[in-house]
């Protein structure tokens, strides 16, 4: 598990540090490589499709997410379908990337590793 995942977010505010161009190099290698950076409406997201067995299962991952999300003060778009879920993250009050957005896409990248332990263990019994 990368370090990133057992960091905090810290309160963030508007005029807050965009995430540097050697911070993403240092960050995404720390990620699940499905993460990537995309722009909608002209504002960088990092973005990441999960793959998952089912619209039950899809909707366990945004659970889990939404729930750390909250624990966290950080709250990413999430788009659930069969099968899918799709997670975007970026900081609203800066419009922008920050530190704690890739904080958070670690802390999802756990949470799927997590559900997908979970969903072994039931299957062996």
């Amino acid at each position: 598990m990368s370090s990133l995942a057992r960091t905090p977010c810290t309160a963030c505010r508007k005029g807050a540090p965009v995430v540097t161009p050697e911070e993403i190099q240092e960050f995404m290698p720390q990620l699940h490589p499905g993460w990537r950076i995309v722009e909608v409406e002209g504002v960088p997201r990092l973005e990441r499709v999960f793959a998952l067995k089912d619209f039950v299962q899809a909707m366990e991952l945004a659970q889990r997410i939404g729930e750390i999300a909250e624990e966290q003060g950080h709250h990413p778009a999430l788009l659930v379908e069969w099968g899918r879920l799709t997670v975007s993250w970026w900081t609203h009050a800066i419009l922008n990337l920050h530190r704690n957005d890739f904080i958070m896409a670690a802390k999802s990248d756990r949470a799927f590793q997590q559900l997908g332990d979970t969903a072994r263990e039931e299957a062996e019994h």
